[in-house]
């Protein structure tokens, strides 16, 4: 057999395949013999079968078969000890006078190369890294969500502002009855709070469902209808009231904060807001990184530039699917994938030239940190080693889950990387300015 390369250019090389029938004979004659010590055919007693008969049925497939495998382990050796990076496949050019008949075969291989490049990674422009801070404004209102949630219920007789009303809202016409408790701190419509505030056990009120809350949610949950029927729902419902209840707050006293915390872990009111706020600012932190990765990965697609084989792709995304693309499917699947495919490339290349790996020892131990916080979120504070241990290696049995796992655990150690080496500026704002900033709205 001999293998050679022709380079077309720097992102495209043809590979020959030149086999001969030394390469190949010698297994297909031992499958053959196999086959007839097999083989049951009428007329003959099994293992007598002449060989010219089993080579007859059965010897065009097994040399087929054979020179197929032939050609995939000897391309896919070549392609390592030539160091060959490739991109998808190597695809088969057609040749429209082959010969199965023929002794000798030669094939060729379209190659698509990965392209050479250099990353940089401190532009004159820096990136911004924001660090999102509680302000007074959020860690008061966390302290009155707080004093809220723990306060207790005083029956009232007629509605204020701040009250809770539980009631039967219904429409007949959307065949709406459901019972809800709704908090007028949550109301929205100014005419919907004024016919409420000052009515009574027993008073049916009027209300418009469009603009009734200040969060959309609300009104699915309030109705007992799907988010997607409250969007946008513009009619009349009618509430019955039958309870009203003022909510009286919680005093911020040591009852309160070992509920919260556990027994004397929080003494004082300054400790509690101290508590809230690093315990928020410890929670932003994963938001504010998850957004300083997007836009070192835009920067880097942005500003890393090189060209692709992009003829190769497109025809190597038209016969790798599960069925053939046309030319028009085919250009369209390459321009939804190719940034996708850029990133990926900038991103192996940051990986290989700084030694970015994830060990198993690593992943374990990734792992055991993820499953120790979701037994906390079910008040499993301090789960053994040893249990820890058997889950771990459960998931880890899982090849999705490493698979997800370990891309997580990359996506870390791309994070510390870009924070030790990247040109960083960093911008301190509040939640509510971090949310303008991002998304261009109020939060």
């Amino acid at each position: 057999m001999n293998i050679t390369k022709e380079q077309i250019d720097n992102l495209n090389a043809v590979v020959k395949v030149a086999i001969t029938k030394d390469d190949y004979q010698d297994k297909v004659d031992t499958i053959l013999k196999d086959y007839r010590k097999q083989a049951n055919i009428p007329g003959f007693r099994k293992g007598h079968v002449p060989m010219g008969l089993i080579k007859k049925q059965y010897g065009k497939a097994v040399l087929v078969d054979e020179v197929n495998k032939l050609i995939q382990d000897s391309l896919g050796k070549y392609l390592t000890e030539e160091k060959l990076d490739v991109l998808g496949n190597p695809l088969p050019k057609q040749q429209d006078n082959f010969d199965w008949d023929a002794e000798n075969f030669d094939f060729e291989f379209e190659l698509g190369l990965a392209p050479d490049f250099e990353v940089v990674l401190n532009p004159k422009k820096a990136v911004t890294q924001y660090r999102i801070v509680a302000d007074k404004k959020m860690v008061d209102e966390q302290i009155e969500r707080i004093q809220k949630q723990y306060g207790k219920l005083v029956n009232k007789n007629e509605v204020a502002k701040l009250d809770e009303i539980n009631g039967t809202f219904t429409n007949e016409a959307e065949e709406i009855t459901h019972k809800s408790t709704i908090e007028l701190d949550k109301i929205k419509s100014k005419k919907a709070l004024t016919s409420l505030v000052g009515k009574k056990v027993g008073d049916v009120v009027s209300l418009k469902t469009k603009g009734l809350f200040k969060e959309d949610y609300l009104l699915s949950a309030a109705l007992g209808i799907e988010r997607e029927k409250a969007e946008n729902l513009d009619i009349e419902v009618s509430l019955a009231i039958e309870e009203i209840n003022e909510r009286e707050p919680a005093a911020l006293d040591q009852e309160l904060f070992d509920k919260l915390f556990g027994k004397d872990t929080i003494t004082s009111e300054e400790a509690l807001k101290a508590r809230i706020k690093e315990d928020s600012e410890k929670q932003f932190e994963q938001q504010a990184d998850q957004k300083l990765l997007n836009d070192m990965t835009e920067y880097l697609i942005e500003s890393t530039k090189f060209d692709l084989p992009t003829d190769f792709l497109k025809k190597w995304i038209q016969v790798s699917g599960e069925q053939q693309l046309t030319d028009e499917e085919a250009a369209e699947e390459y321009t939804k994938s190719e940034k996708g495919l850029r990133y990926q490339l900038i991103e192996g290349k940051i990986m290989k030239e700084n030694d970015l790996q994830v060990q198993f020892d690593e992943l374990k131990e990734f792992a055991k940190g993820f499953i120790k916080s979701q037994m906390a979120q079910f008040g499993q504070m301090n789960p053994q080693e040893e249990e820890l241990e058997n889950i771990a290696t459960r998931v880890l049995s899982n090849q999705e889950e490493v698979k997800r796992l370990s891309e997580q655990l990359m996506s870390q150690k791309l994070l510390t990387f870009y924070k030790e080496k990247a040109n960083l500026k960093t911008k301190e704002v509040t939640y509510e300015n971090f949310v303008k900033d991002v998304y261009g709205k109020e939060k």
